[in-house]
């Protein structure tokens, strides 16, 4: 070797150690790729977990597959991989490695049956108690002689005076009946007596003159009832026709609350429902009441509909014309419920993700209702006990796609889906106790002022009862004192059975 290198000249010589290095490079590099592609494929193969990859794609757009692994095109994440085979896709339900459940925190929970109470806010303002609105007429014409000092917004009590009217002519009609009386004629004194009735003068006065034998041409015109004055139309030295208005008097106690409720939700509202309410006046409080209407037409403006609900006013502290925020509570009933975020909705319908008792997961095709707290209300489509995927469900819907797995339709719910126990519970509905005062009686329902219903949160208030006929009510009368039962029907409370107090 040594000879044969001394027979080349220094330059040939330094070519030939050039071309030994490259080679030697050559060889090494050659060698290391190849150990290299063996170690990588092999760590590829555990990683995945799969005895054969079909293809790697991103969960985040499932539809665009590659060849090889490596990071993804569209997200900042390693490509996953789709393995061929599986008993859960034999079973009817696809299925992913058990490191992905582990890195997407897949977790599912158990569809089961519960009371959903989803509150409905809304904003309202307190306003006078139109049923409780009195207007002062005087009975006859005459002249002003006296007010008492009231102005418009003042609190007035019942019977308390608020003008003195002259009526000039009911002197003579007056003298007449003292001197009809005088005779003794008992039928000529009936008419006199009639005559100053029909002027308009009260039974107290014709009683005053038959008693005192002088005549009174000044009467004094009251409050009929407690409230605030809202129109005062009477001033000293005015003159007044009978049938005049003098003064209206409005009642708020109870106070009612009008609420704008959106026209979408106007469905969730109905009469004897409760609600309460918060006022920036008293932080901290909160004021229950109860609707006794919902208004016939919406406001053109803002799509609501006005619900009425009276609540109790003691101590006057709630003054009309206040803001409040209104929370209407909808009737209490047990539904099938599952977490709101396993739900997918589509578009075109509403899925969960199954897993299933084998392994895998499959979708389900449901109906639902009404949501809230975090949990949504399942009409049909699933049955208590299965559980539901409620983190990684998308990515889980994604694979069935791509495995063309079947969606279980609605009607192939196992037994005991949510809509059986549901029309279980509409058949026994709940029975309330309450004791009250019957205040007035119709021919198909009575007015009870009755106490507080704990298990409803009522307070003791006044409203109106269906009832099943006039036979249910019958021996009952105005003021009797009542121990009764009642159930939430959908068109508002009814009795069920009604006894006197102590029978």
């Amino acid at each position: 070797m040594n000879s044969a290198l001394e027979r080349f000249t220094p330059r040939q010589r330094m070519y030939a150690a050039g071309l030994g290095i490259a080679l030697v490079s050559l060889l090494a590099g050659y060698g290391l790729s190849t150990l290299g592609g063996e170690s990588g494929g092999g760590d590829a193969a555990t990683d995945t977990g799969c005895e054969d990859v079909l293809y790697w794609y991103d969960p985040m757009v499932p539809d665009q597959r590659f060849d090889e692994p490596g990071k993804s095109p569209f997200m900042d994440m390693q490509l996953v991989p789709k393995c061929a085979g599986g008993d859960a896709q034999g079973a009817g339900g696809v299925s992913i490695d058990s490191t992905l459940v582990q890195n997407f925190g897949i977790r599912t929970a158990e569809a089961e049956y519960g009371v959903l109470e989803p509150e409905i806010s809304v904003t309202g303002t307190l306003a006078y108690n139109g049923s409780e609105m009195a207007i002062v007429q005087p009975r006859a014409g005459g002249y002003v002689q006296r007010t008492y000092g009231h102005a418009p917004q003042d609190l007035i009590a019942r019977g308390a005076p608020i003008v003195d009217i002259l009526v000039p002519e009911w002197g003579g009609a007056q003298n007449e009946y003292l001197a009809v009386a005088a005779t003794g004629d008992e039928a000529l004194t009936r008419a006199a007596r009639e005559r100053l009735r029909l002027l308009g003068m009260p039974d107290s006065m014709i009683a005053s003159v038959a008693r005192s034998g002088r005549p009174q041409t000044i009467i004094t015109v009251t409050a009929p009832q407690s409230g605030a004055i809202t129109s005062l139309g009477v001033r000293p030295g005015m003159t007044v026709a009978a049938g005049q208005s003098l003064a209206e008097i409005s009642g708020y106690s109870p106070i009612w609350l009008e609420a704008a409720v959106p026209e979408a939700l106007a469905g969730n509202a109905r009469v004897g429902q409760p609600v309460s309410a918060t006022l920036t006046a008293f932080p901290g409080e909160r004021f229950a009441g109860r609707i006794i209407a919902i208004l016939p037409s919406a406001q053109d403006a803002s799509r609501t509909i006005t619900v009425r609900a009276a609540m109790p006013n003691p101590g006057l502290r709630l003054k009309p014309g206040m803001f409040a925020q209104v929370m209407l509570a909808p009737e209490r009933r047990e539904a099938l419920l599952v977490p709101s975020e396993a739900v997918i909705r589509t578009g075109e319908r509403t899925l969960v993700m199954i897993a299933q008792e084998g392994g895998g997961n499959r979708p389900a095709e449901i109906r639902i209702g009404r949501e809230a707290n975090g949990r949504t209300e399942v009409l049909a489509g699933l049955a208590a006990g299965e559980r539901v995927v409620t983190s990684g469900q998308f990515l889980l819907d994604s694979e069935a796609s791509l495995a063309g797995i079947d969606v279980r339709p609605v009607d192939q719910a196992p037994s005991g889906a949510s809509e059986d126990r549901g029309s279980d519970d509409a058949d026994e509905p709940q029975t309330y106790r309450a004791t009250g005062t019957i205040e007035r009686i119709n021919a198909n329902s009575v007015t009870l002022r009755h106490g507080p219903v704990p298990a409803l949160e009522w307070p003791a208030m006044t409203m109106p009862f269906a009832s099943e006929g006039p036979e249910q009510l019958r021996g009952f009368a105005r003021g009797d004192r009542v121990s009764f039962t009642f159930v939430q029907a959908s068109t508002g409370p009814r009795i069920v059975s009604i006894r006197k107090t102590g029978q």
